[in-house]
């Protein structure tokens, strides 16, 4: 008996209404069976074309089915390599770690010691608490306003949001929230009470083991921090002993221009988490790199039974030899970043309640309305679109293309969003 022949399930109710859980998200702003996909596009069932603005929440930065990607992990599989290695010595793993030494860590001079946690963001996350947690003998961390690090009960302690906190149904302890930058919107010197409390030993905090931090807060709604709040951030750290956590989950990997989103503000972290586009093709794969002196770990300390993607290894290596052997997707990430600025600059000065913020190709358009935002990406959606929004309360068009998008297609998606914005705020 098949799903549809069931007697419970009416025939027009597909498999995902009837099998799947309630809790899919991306499928209901979506609503259609996408098949293939290719560079900046997905194409449905139906064979209609939609324009990626969303790139697998930041998996895709170099797009679907990147030819450059696909054509090492094919020779890969079909050479017998590796799949599963747990953190077995590989020569898939080797190639990834000379590459990562060789084209990142070497010419940033950043002495980072390598771990492959688990294959995703939050198993990065996770691993980079318990080590600081380990390091310090230190229980509290530091998170901010509006955070997003992961849906595991640690990296959920350190989120924000209060829905999906909600969701851990237990206590999240062990953390305590502080002014992301511009929380105030100028009127408060966001570091005043940070500062203050650490000092003061009638304040009740407690010294902390590490602040854990992004430098654009992408589901937060595209908040960006200053460089100069980020290096007063960092000072205030390492003058207290306490160790700083960049989540670059998502805006690793060039989404900001360089390849760490914190070198705009010339600071080190002692630890960094790295996911999403780390794999390049999409695959699982995330890292935790921390200074050498914190790999204080014992063998098998922190494990995870899928943190030997080896197929993803593959990837990853090749992404990292062919995009970051110079500056040049840099560049080009700069420039079309301007790019959309200048675009969501305009339609700023078009519309009462409308605004933008954003660093490289992650750009928002932000609505005083919470409501507008979401009406134009169903706009954007039925015109072949794809975006999505963020912030606390959705108030936020975020963009995340691949930064391998073509100008001409950037131009084509761009001027869907001016139109659906139009529509919306006439």
């Amino acid at each position: 008996m098949t799903i549809l022949e069931h007697p419970e399930t009416p025939a027009k109710h597909s498999v995902f209404d009837y099998l799947e859980s309630e809790v899919r998200s991306y499928s209901r702003g979506w609503p259609t069976v996408f098949e293939t996909a290719s560079g900046s596009w997905l194409r449905d069932e139906n064979g209609k074309d939609y324009l990626d603005f969303f790139a697998g929440a930041g998996a895709l930065n170099y797009g679907h089915n990147n030819p450059v990607l696909k054509t090492a992990l094919v020779d890969y599989i079909m050479g017998d390599g590796i799949t599963h290695g747990l953190d077995m010595s590989t020569v898939a793993k080797r190639e990834l770690l000379e590459s990562f030494e060789s084209h990142i860590l070497a010419p940033r001079g950043l002495d980072y010691k390598v771990q492959f946690p688990g294959p995703t963001g939050t198993n990065s996350v996770e691993a980079a608490l318990k080590l600081a947690r380990k390091v310090t003998g230190r229980e509290s961390i530091i998170n901010f306003t509006n955070a997003f690090h992961g849906m595991t009960l640690g990296a959920l302690s350190v989120t924000g949001n209060s829905m999906k906190r909600a969701g851990a149904g237990v206590p999240l302890v062990h953390a305590t929230p502080m002014p992301f930058d511009n929380y105030f919107d100028g009127v408060t010197e966001d570091f005043h009470w940070f500062s203050r409390v650490l000092d003061d030993s009638g304040s009740g905090l407690n010294r902390p083991a590490a602040v854990i931090v992004e430098t654009v807060q992408g589901e937060g709604g595209v908040n960006v921090a200053r460089p100069e709040w980020l290096r007063a951030l960092a000072d205030l750290c390492a003058e207290r002993d306490i160790l700083l956590i960049v989540d670059d989950v998502q805006m690793g990997c060039g989404r900001t221009g360089p390849f760490f989103s914190f070198e705009v503000a010339g600071i080190t972290p002692d630890i960094v988490t790295l996911s999403k586009s780390i794999g390049g093709y999409g695959l699982p794969l995330a890292l935790t790199l921390f200074k050498r002196d914190l790999d204080v770990w014992g063998p098998g300390e922190h494990n995870g039974t899928f943190r030997g993607n080896n197929p993803a290894f593959v990837t990853a290596a090749r992404a990292l030899q062919h995009y970051w052997a110079d500056d040049h997707l840099e560049r080009e990430t700069l420039r079309k970043g301007e790019r959309i600025r200048q675009t969501f600059m305009n339609l700023s000065d078009m519309f009462d309640g409308v605004s933008t913020r954003g660093r490289g190709m992650v750009q928002g358009l932000v609505f005083d309305e919470p409501n507008d935002a979401q009406k134009v990406c169903a706009l954007a959606f039925e015109q072949g679109l794809l975006a999505e929004t963020s912030g606390p309360s959705d108030e936020v068009v975020k963009l995340l293309p691949p930064l391998t998008i073509s100008d001409d297609e950037l131009e084509h998606g761009l001027n869907i969003l001016c139109e659906a914005t139009s529509v919306v705020r006439a």
